[in-house]
């Protein structure tokens, strides 16, 4: 078991939230002599600051050991996403188990805690030092300074926004910081806030971010605001106030920069595929290639200092090269196949039968279902693939999915998977890293949530309306206002966003985890309690808040 290094200080609450407070500030490798007082006094500085705050978010989809992700608490163990490895430790492993593995102890939920802390943190660090400093030289980039300024401050408060959103979906009451933390101000009697504070502040941190944010991202992996305003479309559909969330929403749909991808683009427009698909494409991601639909992409790099790299493929894509048909093991891991996966959490057969047949989002383009035996120059540069008995090359082998995965049939190395997870390094398939950026959020969630504002405020024809732009550019017919109701839209919601939306606080947000879970999940979900909807406040936390009690969640008193 490889486990990245943390700074655990016990002796401070204080300090553990503000783990990788200094490392924060730059990047993952900061100078030791640069100091706050010396980077936040030009828009550079803060710039600099800000670029070290997104790489904090990063570790969503990077590791702290060699199997698992942070992200994995929000995709995986739910109605569409199920375990498909005999883990040992970590979050996969909760997931197929339940019951006293999901634990205070569990070191994965201390790590994920600690580094939404360390964001709040450096997120605190630059909006105290850009509200309060008077010697800054705000000037660049020929608009006012007090545009720069503020535009410093709103992608702070968003980013801290995002880290008290996953903070309260997971944990509820948690303790607010919004100051940066100093040597003169550590506190071990911190009081966990109610979860409804809690998202209040979120939404003044948005509210804020809003008002200052561009249509388009400063730069390369920002925050825009049109994510800002989706994430107030959902965070007010939290608050059970639809004619909120259908305002912001609508802000989102009506900008006319955000448009739905529906036609082909990019590097892979000229070869055979689905317009759905191709900004998933490795050079596709960003806005400035063409995507229009991307809200928020984050970025990842190859043979590039600081440009990171994520588990997401490792975590997902099958071990088809791994495969024992008629005898012989007949896949070689190619590029174009997607890399060499480890499927930690599959697809469930669920998620996977949603689909009318004609549903593009169906198709071998986005889940691969199939694979075409290939000879040498087929798979060039790579090895050709070794023929089983009575097939040749061009024939097509197929992954079955008839039997679920389950207690009794799990580690399957042919199940289909999503193929938003392709992509790796072509130089080096046996890595586990890949280096394609993230479509973090898009506009096709951005609908989803319209749709069930609408069905909430009674309007089941609009948001049959709004369901069919989403379901027509994927050649899925249409559907009427008979068939609205909470469950379709989370059926909808799976079959648009399945490997991307955050799964766990969808079905928590709409009171249905429970319930979908025991359902559809074959390999830990008919374990699960009414306990599990919430998890444990880390001892290590509690621990450390030294001079006033802090209560655990119920169930693990």
């Amino acid at each position: 078991m490889k486990i990245k290094s943390i700074n655990l200080i016990a002796g401070s609450l204080i300090l553990i939230f503000s783990w990788g407070c200094s490392q924060g500030i730059l990047d993952e490798n900061p100078p030791q002599l640069i100091s706050t007082e010396s980077l936040y006094t030009s828009l550079a500085g803060f710039e600099a600051g800000l670029n070290g705050l997104y790489a904090t978010l990063r570790d969503e989809y990077e590791t702290y050991t060699d199997v698992e992700m942070p992200a994995g608490m929000y995709l995986g163990g739910n109605d569409n996403m199920v375990s498909n490895h005999k883990s040992s430790y970590g979050y996969n492993r909760i997931t197929q188990v339940w019951g006293d593995a999901n634990n205070p102890l569990e070191e994965f939920y201390a790590v994920t805690f600690i580094r939404l802390y360390s964001s709040i943190n450096a997120a605190n660090t630059i909006i105290n030092q850009a509200e309060e400093r008077t010697d800054v030289d705000w000037s660049g980039g020929g608009v006012p300074a007090s545009d720069n300024q503020n535009r410093v401050i709103a992608e702070a408060k968003a980013v801290r926004a995002w880290a008290y959103r996953h903070l309260s979906y997971g944990w509820g009451d948690v303790p607010i910081a919004l100051e940066e933390s100093l040597g003169s101000n550590i506190r071990t009697d911190w009081e966990r806030s109610p979860v409804k504070v809690v998202r209040r502040q979120i939404i003044s941190d948005l509210l804020f971010a809003e008002q200052h944010l561009l249509v388009q991202p400063a730069m390369q992996g920002r925050i825009t605001k049109g994510a800002v305003q989706t994430y107030l479309a959902e965070m007010y559909l939290v608050l059970k106030k639809p004619d909120s969330a259908l305002y912001w929403s609508d802000k989102v749909i009506n900008t006319p920069e955000y448009k739905l991808i529906t036609e082909r683009y990019g590097v892979n427009k000229s070869k055979p595929g689905i317009a759905f698909m191709d900004m998933f494409v490795e050079g596709n991601e960003n806005r400035n290639k063409g995507n229009t639909e991307a809200l928020w992409v984050w970025q990842f790099a190859v043979n590039t200092q600081g440009g990171g790299e994520n588990l997401s493929r490792r975590y997902h894509a099958s071990r088809y090269y791994d495969w024992v048909f008629k005898g012989v093991r007949p896949l070689t891991v190619t590029y174009e196949r997607g890399g060499r996966g480890k499927s930690r959490q599959s697809l469930t057969k669920w998620a996977i039968d949603l689909y009318e047949p004609k549903d593009d989002r169906a198709s071998n383009y986005a889940i691969r279902k199939f694979f075409i035996l290939n000879d040498a120059a087929a798979n060039a540069p790579y090895a050709a693939d070794k023929l089983p008995a009575g097939y040749n090359y061009g024939d097509t082998i197929w992954f079955p999915s008839d039997e679920d995965i389950s207690v009794t049939h799990s580690q399957v190395m042919n199940w289909p998977w999503s193929r938003k997870a392709d992509g790796g390094n072509p130089d080096d398939l046996s890595a586990d890293e890949r280096y394609n950026n993230i479509i973090y959020l898009r506009l096709g969630e951005t609908y989803l949530l319209k749709a069930e504002a609408q069905y909430l405020l009674g309007d089941l024809q609009g948001a049959a309306n709004t369901i069919n732009i989403i379901r027509r550019r994927s050649n899925a017919s249409d559907v009427s206002a008979g068939e609205i109701n909470i469950d379709f839209i989370l059926d909808e919601r799976s079959r648009e966003l399945v490997f991307e939306e955050h799964r766990r606080w969808t079905l928590l947000r709409t009171g249905k985890w429970l319930e979908r879970v025991r359902k559809y999940n074959k390999n830990g979900g008919q374990l699960v309690t009414a306990r599990d909807t919430i998890f444990p406040l880390p001892q290590t936390v509690i621990d450390a808040n030294l001079t006033k009690p802090m209560s655990q969640n119920p169930g693990w008193n």
